[in-house]
């Protein structure tokens, strides 16, 4: 049997496997930002994962982005998340929840009418899809010096409330242009004060986030995931020694903190990401398949090449329930249907069909 499917300990938790499901956005939230019954019966349906990295979760009502995104701040939302984990648990799996703020990812109709944030006044290219159709990214207000710590204490309040709820731990969410990636950005973050200039700089509200939430919770319930030079949403990394100093800067700061994972979206094949995992020193997943599909014999190459310790898969999840079990025994896999991924309800989300049935 392949290395991938050999057992491996990830900080708090033992994984049957070594590749997990990777975090997916589906728009599929209820009133208030609470995980529907629905969500309950998808995320249960995937507990055979070893390990669920739930969709993109806002620690705040500011930093919520797109429609029906949930969120884990309010009792309600951690009573809905409390659903998930324990029908999760019950089917022997283990779910994280990624903590995400969107930052200047957002409109202020998907959210109430909420102002929107970042480190710098500076608007996303393009345009985010509100109920009445796309409109463009607004200006966002740069956070004050003395307003970063109220963020710090978001994600530390919406992952002391993840436990709470009986989820397994947290990813923060610092990766795919949004606000900590801002941050992390010199494209995104012109800041001329504490967190912004020097990559050391840029990368200090990540770093004081996760210290702040390991604290919290325990460093063996935190991972993060980082996407080195990604150039996604207008947060552009394109200085090579810039982006080394700062990820470097970034990973060394957290490396001795002892959490549970880094994920890295990029090439592990990279000097780069290689260089950061030998920083980090612990677990590193590697998610490979923004742009393309992770599939069965990649995800083999990277653990089996040592490239990455765990891999990190998402639309084969989406669609196979009971992946980890098609792909032992080579059985055909379902195709994901695209028009379903966003919003909706059971269609492209609980119906898809297990080797059993």
């Amino acid at each position: 049997m392949s290395e991938l499917f050999e057992p491996i300990k990830v900080g708090n938790w033992d994984l049957p496997q070594r590749f997990v499901m990777a975090p997916l956005t589906r728009n599929r939230a209820g009133a208030g930002q609470v995980p529907r019954d629905i969500a309950v019966t998808y995320y249960a349906q995937r507990a055979d994962a070893g390990l669920i990295i739930s969709e993109g979760t806002q620690p705040s009502a500011v930093g919520q982005g797109y429609l029906d995104t949930p969120g884990i701040h309010t009792p309600a939302q951690i009573e809905g998340w409390r659903a998930v984990a324990d029908a999760v648990h019950a089917k022997g799996g283990r779910i994280v929840i990624q903590l995400m703020h969107v930052g200047r990812i957002s409109h202020p109709d998907n959210k109430a009418g909420l102002e929107t944030v970042a480190p710098s006044a500076i608007a996303a290219p393009d345009q985010m899809i509100t109920a009445a159709g796309p409109q463009d990214y607004v200006v966002p207000r740069a956070l004050e010096t003395d307003e970063i710590q109220g963020i710090v204490d978001e994600f530390v309040h919406a992952s002391k409330s993840a436990i709470s709820a009986g989820l397994d731990g947290v990813e923060i969410h610092a990766a795919n242009g949004y606000l900590l990636h801002q941050f992390l950005a010199p494209t995104s973050n012109v800041r001329t004060d504490a967190y912004g200039g020097s990559p050391a700089n840029r990368a200090r509200l990540t770093i004081e986030v996760v210290r702040a939430v390991a604290d919290a919770i325990g460093a063996n319930r935190v991972g993060i995931r980082i996407s080195p030079a990604h150039n996604i949403q207008g947060v552009l990394e394109e200085d090579a020694a810039d982006v080394a100093a700062t990820y470097g800067a970034l990973v060394d700061a957290i490396a001795p903190l002892g959490i549970a994972y880094l994920s890295i979206l990029g090439d592990p094949a990279s000097a780069l990401f290689q260089d950061l995992r030998t920083r980090f020193g612990g677990p590193v997943i590697a998610n490979t398949g923004f742009s393309s599909v992770t599939d069965l014999a990649e995800a083999t190459a990277i653990v089996e090449g040592d490239q990455a310790d765990l891999v990190a898969v998402g639309r084969a999840y989406l669609a196979n329930p009971d992946l980890a079990e098609r792909w032992k025994t080579g059985a055909a896999l379902n195709e994901p249907n695209p028009d379903t991924f966003y919003g909706g309800d059971a269609e492209g989300y609980t119906d898809y069909p297990t080797l059993d049935a």
